[in-house]
């Protein structure tokens, strides 16, 4: 990747000398999403790659909790409605399907929050333990460094409503 000018360059040899930002350099991003010393923008780039993909696993994860709670409250609606259909007169229609579909395994021996579980004790949590790990090792643990770096590209400096951060206060 190629670094394009990014007005907060000038002040990289304070954030190697551990130096705080001057008073009037206020409108950058906070240290937490600036790239350490020495880390190239490729690398930058490839941990955003990694985290972005984590991303996606968190949106699938929380997919996966939304069909969970789907197929139990689906559950709870067809119980409820062949009650009705029992007291409506039809008894035999009730309990055939009650027998069959309420209660029944998602999968093979288990139900949905069964399915969570071992999504989030296997994939889920090596997927996000491998995401921290290569963000500690090459970023210094700091989360969305990319996104960091493409707001500073994408934003309007000096505008209204395009400041790097919220104002402090």
């Amino acid at each position: 990747m190629t670094r394009t000018a990014d007005p907060s360059d000038q002040d990289d040899q304070d954030d190697q000398d551990g130096r705080s930002d001057p008073p009037d350099q206020g409108d950058r991003p906070d240290p937490g999403h600036r790239p350490p010393a020495g880390v190239s923008d490729d690398v930058v780039e490839a941990v955003g790659g990694v985290t972005a993909a984590f991303e996606v696993v968190e949106h699938a994860r929380g997919m996966l909790y939304a069909f969970h709670r789907l197929v139990g409250r689906a559950d709870e609606e067809l119980a409820a409605a062949l009650d009705r259909l029992a007291d409506a007169g039809h008894p035999d229609v009730a309990d055939e399907l009650r027998a069959e579909v309420v209660g029944r395994n998602v999968l093979e021996g288990r139900w949905t929050f069964q399915v969570v579980e071992d999504f989030d004790d296997g994939y889920y949590r090596t997927f996000r333990e491998a995401e921290q790990r290569t963000r500690d090792r090459l970023v210094g643990g700091r989360r969305h460094v990319y996104e960091s770096q493409l707001k500073e590209r994408n934003r309007t400096h000096g505008r209204p409503g395009h400041e790097s951060r919220p104002a402090e206060g």
